[in-house]
C-alpha cells in the first residue's frame, strides 16, 4: 500500500494572470489541469490514496474532482482554508488522512517531471531512509547538501548566505535543486514535534541529526517548475513538440 499527497493549497502568486479567479491546481496545462495531470502519474503509477490540500478556491478544487468522479480513485481532501500551512504543516494537519503504516509519497501540483516514480520508490528501500527526496541539477541560489553516503547534510541560500548546517559532513558535500518530489515513511508521522506553519525541509533537516534523511539523483529528460508563466509556456510548447514526434 502506498500513500500520496499533492500540495494543491498555494496561492499561485507567481502565476497572478492565471490564478486571479483560480487556484493554481486548476491551471491549464495541455488542455488539462495541472491537478489532473499530477493525480493521472500517481494513478498511472498505483498510489492506493491521494490526500490533497485546498486552500485558495478551494471550493473549485472540490468540485473539479467531483465532476470528475474522483478519477475512479481514493482521494481526500485537507482543508486548510482557515490558513495556509507550507509544506510541513500540511503534511502534518493530514495526518489523520493517510493509510496507516503505508509510505507517502508526495507532489507539487506545479511539477511536470518525467521521472520514473518506481525508480524513487525503488531508492527509498534501498537506502533505508525516513525519507528520499529526489534531486536535481539546476541552476538555483537555493540548494541542498548531501554527503558522500547521500544523507542530508546542509541547506544553503548563496543569495542570502544563510546556512543550516546539520553535521560536518557537509564540508565534502554535492549540492542539488530540490525537485519537489519525495516520499517519507509512515513513521515520520510520530516525529513531528512542529506545529502550525512550517516547512518540510526545516524538519528534515532537523530529523537529518539522528535520522537517514536520503537523496536520490534524478536524471530524468523532463524536469519544469510550472509556477512561473514563461515555465508554463514553455511547457505548453515541448509537450507539442512530443505529441508531433
Amino acid at each position: 500500500m502506498i500513500n500520496a499527497m499533492i500540495f494543491a493549497a498555494g496561492l499561485g502568486t507567481r502565476l497572478q494572470q492565471y490564478t486571479k479567479n483560480c487556484p493554481k491546481a486548476l491551471v491549464s496545462l495541455d488542455g488539462k489541469p495541472l491537478l489532473e495531470h499530477c493525480i493521472l502519474k500517481l494513478k498511472a503509477f498505483g498510489v492506493d490514496r491521494i490526500v490533497i490540500n485546498v486552500h485558495h478556491f478551494a471550493d473549485q478544487i472540490e468540485a473539479f474532482l467531483i465532476s470528475k468522479d474522483n478519477f475512479g480513485m481514493d482521494i481526500l481532501i485537507s482543508d486548510e482554508r482557515e490558513l495556509l500551512l507550507d509544506t510541513g504543516g500540511a503534511i502534518n494537519h493530514a495526518k489523520s488522512l493517510f493509510i496507516p503504516n503505508a509510505p507517502i509519497l508526495i507532489y507539487n501540483v506545479d511539477i511536470l517531471s518525467s521521472l520514473d516514480l518506481k525508480d524513487l520508490v525503488a531508492s527509498h528501500k534501498n537506502k533505508k531512509g525516513l525519507a528520499t527526496l529526489n534531486l536535481r541539477d539546476k541552476n538555483t541560489n537555493r540548494y541542498l547538501c548531501f554527503n558522500e553516503d547521500d544523507l542530508l547534510c546542509a541547506w544553503k541560500n548563496d543569495a542570502t548566505k544563510e546556512e543550516k548546517i546539520v553535521n560536518e559532513s557537509h564540508i565534502k558535500s554535492n549540492s542539488y535543486s530540490f525537485s519537489g518530489i519525495h516520499i517519507i515513511d509512515y513513521r515520520l508521522l510520530d516525529l513531528i514535534e512542529e506545529e502550525g506553519v512550517f516547512s518540510i525541509i526545516d524538519l528534515y533537516l532537523r530529523l537529518a541529526k539522528d535520522h537517514r534523511i536520503a537523496g536520490h539523483y534524478d536524471s530524468s529528460d523532463l524536469w519544469m517548475d510550472l509556477g512561473k508563466p514563461e515555465e508554463l509556456k514553455k511547457a505548453e510548447i515541448l509537450i507539442k513538440k512530443l505529441a508531433e514526434n
